[in-house]
């Protein structure tokens, strides 16, 4: 070996220490390369000065080009078997997709229901309150207790207003002796009418102290307005109430009030095409356990004024509650069944969304799909009542709606309006 390349050892053997010490791999392939030059250099000069070896080392050499070439065919092979599996996996792909399926909208006649979360409240629902102030003497109900109208309910102590009725009463029939005692001094000309008249005003204002003593002592006996329920007592016997406070609650739920808010839309289509035919609406109560309450209901009132936050009016529909089941606060819902006479029914996996509006693909007489916009009147469980935007006799998507573009021409198969409404499962994409 030459003197000029005497540098690469010591250059070989840095690069060894670097490796044991910083575990690099770009030193590593710096290495390979430094030795593979001087390989090539040790090469060159043997074939130079003749060196008999060399024939072998270069059958080595071109051994090892060979070699590298056999690895760079197995590459390009390897590369050609990846395209060849990607495209037949693309074929896989396209062969997976699923149908085009083309159907067509139904008119049919149908009941369109509309459900509203509701609250449930008696026809009457009041307070009681203590008319006077007092000790509770008497408490003659329990809670939950159903009492007629009339009973007794609550006694405050009448020990006050009993001896004020007591004076009063004692009052009055002074003043109607004195009245007698000028009647007959009249008769005998001795006093004069006005001194008649005078004690017969006596008379008459003493019978309206008695009157008034008798109510302020039955204020003292709180008693049932109307039939209904108790509701939890407030006070217990022997609590000091004051004149207006609250005893208790009083509900009469035989007929309940169900209020509902409905929006602006249903409720112009409410009176627009509803009312006056009261006979076609069916109302039914959905209760917190998902039955149906026995009972039908009608609409009993409708708000004066709408709800400018939320844009919906109050609706009121009335069941009769002949088994008490119904009570004042409960909740549910109320289902609005209208029938439609001739209305386009089209399932809902036919339809897409797009900000809030509902979309179909109409196939025209070219096989081109065109999107369009619709407008649902009303949902069922498995169709769209659409209000407008598409005719029954047009074609529309059902399957693969996600495979189409607006534009585009496609094949398809088409299924029948009546076999797809008898085997529908699927929701809108």
């Amino acid at each position: 070996m030459k003197p000029k390349f005497l540098w690469i050892r010591p250059f070989l053997l840095i690069l060894l220490f670097a490796i044991l010490f910083q575990g690099c791999d770009r030193v590593k392939e710096w290495v390979n390369l430094a030795s593979h030059v001087e390989s090539k250099s040790d090469k060159s000069e043997k074939s130079k000065s003749g060196d008999p070896h060399d024939d072998d080392a270069d059958d080595d050499d071109s051994d090892d080009d060979s070699d590298d070439d056999d690895a760079d065919d197995g590459a390009a092979r390897h590369a050609n078997a990846d395209k060849s599996h990607e495209g037949h996996e693309g074929e896989e792909h396209a062969e997976h997709l699923h149908k085009v399926i083309v159907t067509q909208p139904v008119r049919k006649d149908v009941v369109s229901t509309q459900s509203y979360v509701c609250q449930i409240h008696s026809c009457r629902h009041i307070e009681l309150r203590a008319l006077e102030s007092g000790y509770l003497e008497e408490i003659s109900v329990k809670e939950g207790q159903f009492v007629h109208q009339g009973d007794s309910l609550f006694r405050v102590i009448p020990a006050l207003y009993q001896a004020k009725l007591e004076t009063e009463m004692a009052e009055a029939k002074l003043v109607e002796i004195e009245y007698n005692n000028a009647q007959k001094l009249f008769e005998q000309n001795v006093v004069s009418a006005q001194e008649v008249a005078l004690a017969q005003a006596k008379v008459a204002k003493a019978q309206a102290q008695v009157r008034l003593s008798k109510a302020e002592l039955d204020f003292a006996n709180v008693k049932a307005p109307f039939n209904g329920i108790i509701n939890r007592l407030l006070c217990q016997q022997g609590s000091l109430v004051s004149e207006g406070d609250v005893l208790t609650t009083l509900s009469d739920n035989s007929l309940m009030w169900v209020y509902f808010n409905v929006p602006e839309a249903r409720y112009l289509e409410y009176k627009t095409s509803i009312e006056g035919r009261d006979h076609n609406l069916e109302i039914d109560l959905i209760l917190a356990d998902h039955s149906k309450f026995d009972q039908p209901g009608a609409i009993g009132a409708i708000a004066a004024e709408f709800n400018n936050e939320t844009g919906n009016i109050a609706f009121r529909a009335d069941f009769q509650n002949p088994n008490g089941l119904l009570r004042h606060g409960q909740t549910g819902n109320i289902l609005l069944h209208r029938p439609l006479a001739g209305a386009i029914v089209i399932p809902q996996r036919a339809t897409f969304e797009i900000l809030a509006k509902r979309f179909v693909f109409v196939v025209d007489k070219d096989n081109v799909a065109h999107q369009r916009e619709i407008e649902i009147q009303s949902e069922m469980d498995d169709i769209f009542i659409i209000g407008h935007g598409i005719d029954a006799d047009e074609n529309i998507i059902l399957e693969g709606v996600r495979q189409v573009r607006d534009g585009e021409k496609i094949e398809f198969e088409f299924r029948d309006s009546a076999e797809v409404l008898g085997n529908l499962k699927n929701k809108a994409e």
